[in-house]
């Protein structure tokens, strides 16, 4: 997500239940790392009442999905880690049909986010307008 200055952006974590399309997690952040993606992962399971072996995480080849951070947590919480092929964007359909929808959205800035809050806010509107 674009910010306020050029080449500054903003991260958004966004994860959805694929058989109910539901969002069951979103933060955005002002960089990418795997420690936050663990801290969302966790509080998902948490919040979702998720145990041990019962879902899969399919996620892309990035570095914040396959830091030993993220998959040391993945594997306390005991949900099993699944990876995109490189450069095959159609592996995650769904994921890549929400981001696009959220870029294409009429109400998304095309000058970009003024701050963090800002972006947080829209995202936070955003994710209800499509629950």
């Amino acid at each position: 997500m674009k910010g306020p200055i050029r080449g500054q952006f903003y991260y958004l974590y966004l994860f959805m239940d694929i058989f109910s399309r539901k969002i069951v997690g979103r933060e955005v952040f002002e960089l990418e790392s795997m420690e936050l993606s663990a801290e969302i992962v966790d509080k998902i399971c948490k919040m979702e009442k998720i145990k041990k072996g019962q879902i899969i995480l399919h996620s892309d080849n990035g570095g914040p999905m396959k830091g030993a951070t993220m998959l040391a947590t993945l594997q306390e919480l005991g949900v099993m880690p699944s990876f995109s092929r490189p450069s095959v964007s159609d592996d995650n359909p769904f994921s890549e049909a929400l981001f696009k929808t959220t870029k294409y959205c009429p109400e998304y800035p095309a000058n970009g986010f003024n701050s963090l809050d800002e972006a947080r806010d829209w995202c936070k509107s955003f994710c209800r307008l499509v629950q």
